[in-house]
């Protein structure tokens, strides 16, 4: 088991977001967090890489044991090295080009030196297409452009896992296939993935595993396929058959890759 995740729970206020959330990922999984908005699966994900401190849980990564409501620095610092996460909305530097975007964490996180960084760089870059795109500020890049960018500073750091945060929900619909592309190539060549997405075609096609939660619990977790073909709950069934009916009535031309 690469990463073991018990019984996370999180509250802001009166109002719990999550409760009592567990998850085993094995090397090479690609997980689908799906759920109805408000469900806590961005919540989720933001806990396991700090970006929110949780009230309660523990995470095993690599057989390294952390308590994610008392995590030291030190312990959130060998944790984030592991891993990397992918926003909602690029979070790249306007004032900084394709290449400086993606070698800044390199050599001033990693202190790796600037020309090792650069063709770190200009490697991670490749793999998403985006080499030619080098000297380009965010600006002058399209939202799917400017998404790949930022999976490939990801990339570059190396990580064991990449969390994707609805990484196509900031997109035009004509944008979205081909951040989808990528990420569909990082899972065949082996990436292990968590991602919150809406793209069900993905979560069916891409994922093998589905956590599918609402109002902070897990309804069900489990194989892709099983989810999407013989769901366990009744509210999985919910979901499921209501995705089959929307997909019906969409015009083909509208229809997400």
């Amino acid at each position: 088991m690469m990463l073991e995740i018990k019984n996370v729970k999180k509250r802001f206020e009166d109002h719990v977001v999550l409760d009592g959330i567990s998850l085993d990922v094995n090397k090479g999984d690609v997980v689908a967090i799906l759920g109805p908005s408000g469900s806590g699966k961005t919540t989720f994900l933001r806990c396991l890489n700090f970006l929110e401190r949780a009230d309660a849980g523990e995470m095993v990564f690599d057989d390294r044991r952390v308590d994610l409501s008392k995590a030291r620095k030190d312990e959130v610092t060998a944790l984030r090295r592991k891993t990397a996460f992918v926003f909602q909305n690029y979070n790249l530097f306007l004032n900084k080009t394709v290449l400086q975007n993606v070698t800044l964490g390199l050599t001033l996180g990693s202190k790796i030196p600037k020309q090792d960084a650069r063709e770190i760089a200009v490697e991670a870059l490749r793999k998403v297409g985006m080499a030619e795109r080098l000297d380009s500020y965010p600006a002058q890049l399209s939202g799917g452009q400017q998404q790949r960018v930022a999976i490939a500073r990801g990339l570059a750091l190396r990580p064991e896992i990449i969390f994707f945060d609805e990484p196509t929900s900031a997109l035009d619909p004509e944008l979205i296939g081909e951040v989808l592309s990528v990420m569909r190539q990082l899972a065949e060549d082996g990436m292990t993935m968590l991602v919150v997405t809406h793209e069900m075609e993905f979560a069916r096609n891409v994922s093998n595993k589905v956590l599918f939660m609402e109002n902070g619990h897990v309804v069900e977790c489990g194989p892709s396929r099983a989810f999407f073909e013989n769901p366990k709950s009744a509210r999985s069934r919910e979901f499921v058959n209501s995705l089959a009916s929307f997909h019906q009535d969409m015009p083909r031309t509208a229809k997400r890759i």
